[in-house]
């Protein structure tokens, strides 16, 4: 993976319901054709971690489907 993928080609984004303490994680699409995520509170000097696109779309499927709501609480 070149330094490119890990480039925003978007603004970030976070969730609307998302708290103000920086208990969230932020999205953006990637220069390289993917998906960034990052974390909110690092305030951009953390990791990004980069999912090409069809993977994420995946994992959102898995979301939407109730797959990970044991994890939320």
């Amino acid at each position: 993976m070149d330094d490119t993928s890990k480039a925003p080609a978007g603004p970030w984004r976070k969730a609307s319901v998302s708290v103000g303490d920086g208990g969230c994680f932020e999205l953006a699409p990637s220069a390289g054709g993917g998906v960034l995520l990052r974390d909110t509170k690092d305030k951009g000097t953390g990791p990004i971690l980069h999912f090409p696109r069809d993977v994420f779309a995946t994992f959102l499927q898995g979301c939407t489907s109730g797959e990970f709501d044991d994890l939320a609480g």
